[in-house]
């Protein structure tokens, strides 16, 4: 019986998907819920696995292709179970045609069988075509009786290279999507290729595109700066790393702080927390923060959902989950959908100063950067201290001015003053 294997429903303002990779073949056996295929969104990566045991009958598609949902993917024959056994053996092609090959006594050489006639190939000429992969019959000798020389062999090679050069010429390679091609630069001067690499879009990538660009045209866009001293956070980690990480299993970092402060500034501000939908502002009486984290196909953003309810072993622990995820192309849609505010930690990278975009719909953004010891004034004395520079970049459209900069000195004032959090003032 044949199972199909066909694309999930995609989600909500999800048109379709591409494949990005098939972790298996035509023939290979395969488990039930055994992953067979990634597909690209432009959110996240979708693994659909098989249905039931059997052998993967035919593939219907190859990386690159454009699916949507409920489409055939693959189809599977359920009555073979297991490999090797009522699996049928899987050939290989190349192998099955090769043509045997005898060599010949004296001369070293060759003979095809199921050739109508011999090809003498002199041995010079056959070192050289053993070295490029030439076949024998690929090249006309001119030698007597038809013998191949060496001098046949690389007249071909040079013909072979001159045809290539006139194809790149003429037509470039097409693109398949998700494919990468090498296009050599030709230089003509003889001193060599140099090579360009031209690379389609991911879909995520293509996605973080076209929201970038969305916050640039449809929003008023500033940013506000500021400066904390990081030592009292600093200094608190310190003292209870140790208890922190054996009571909770997870390392006290400094993001959680950057969290509870900004949750504690929302709730001072709440336009910092709204958004804009067509004519109306929607104040949200929640705060779902979203921490901006790195992964392979590019920037995502997952979501921690009431962040005023979490404690900071809560935070760290989810970040940390969503980190591994970002980094194994795992997270699912829920994990990315939503947020009211945004915190990006180029810091991380060694950023000492940016200017964040929005990520719509929310209508603010806070960046964190690289702390480094700075001289600070500090009771008329010039001190060295742990320095990191914050921006927040917003909507002036719904957020004056006044609110963004009071915003940022409210979570400034958290973090030189830890305790204010437990207070809420």
């Amino acid at each position: 019986m044949s199972v199909e294997i066909r694309v999930p429903a995609l989600p909500e303002s999800v048109a379709d998907a591409v494949i990005a990779g098939w972790h298996k073949q035509a023939g290979d056996a395969v488990t039930q819920d055994e992953t067979l295929v990634d597909l690209e969104t432009d959110k996240v990566i979708l693994e659909v696995p098989a249905a039931s045991n059997g052998v993967i009958e035919k593939i219907l598609f190859n990386v690159g292709d454009i699916v949507t949902a409920d489409q055939v993917l693959a189809v599977i024959d359920d009555t073979a179970s297991k490999a090797g056994q009522d699996a049928p053996a899987r050939i290989d092609v190349e192998q099955a045609q090769a043509p045997t090959v005898v060599a010949l006594a004296g001369d070293h050489e060759q003979a095809e069988l199921g050739r109508s006639q011999e090809i003498a190939i002199s041995p010079s000429a056959r070192k050289l075509m053993a070295e490029h992969h030439i076949s024998d019959s690929a090249v006309q000798g001119s030698g007597r009786d038809g013998r191949v020389l060496k001098e046949d062999v690389l007249a071909y090679l040079k013909k072979q290279d001159q045809k290539q050069v006139s194809e790149k010429v003429a037509s470039p390679p097409a693109v398949r999507p998700g494919r990468v091609t090498e296009q050599p630069v030709l230089d003509l001067g003889g001193e060599g290729e140099r090579i360009e690499r031209r690379v389609p879009m991911t879909r995520l990538r293509a996605r973080i595109a076209e929201r970038l660009l969305d916050a640039q045209r449809n929003a008023a866009i500033l940013t506000t700066f500021n400066e904390v001293n990081m030592k009292p956070v600093m200094d608190l980690r310190a003292r209870f790393k140790e208890p922190f990480e054996k009571e909770y299993g997870v390392k006290l970092g400094f993001m959680s702080f950057f969290v509870k402060a900004s949750v504690e500034a929302l709730k001072k501000f709440p336009a910092v927390n709204a958004s804009i939908d067509g004519n109306d502002i929607v104040y949200h009486g929640f705060y779902d923060i979203g921490i901006a984290v790195s992964g392979p196909g590019g920037l995502v953003v997952p979501i921690l959902r009431n962040a005023e309810d979490m404690t900071l072993a809560q935070i760290e622990h989810a970040i940390i989950g969503f980190a591994a995820k970002a980094r194994e192309n795992s997270l699912a849609i829920e994990d990315i959908t939503g947020g009211t505010f945004t915190i990006s930690n180029g810091g991380v990278f060694g950023s000492m100063l940016s200017t964040p975009i929005l990520n719509p719909p929310q209508s603010a953004i806070l960046g964190m950067h690289t702390i480094v010891e700075r001289p600070m004034v500090v009771d008329g004395e010039i001190t060295p201290l742990p320095v990191m520079y914050l921006a927040l970049s917003y909507d002036h459209r719904i957020i004056d001015g006044r609110e963004a900069v009071q915003f940022l000195v409210t979570i400034k004032d958290m973090l030189e003053e830890p305790s204010r959090m437990l207070l809420g003032i």
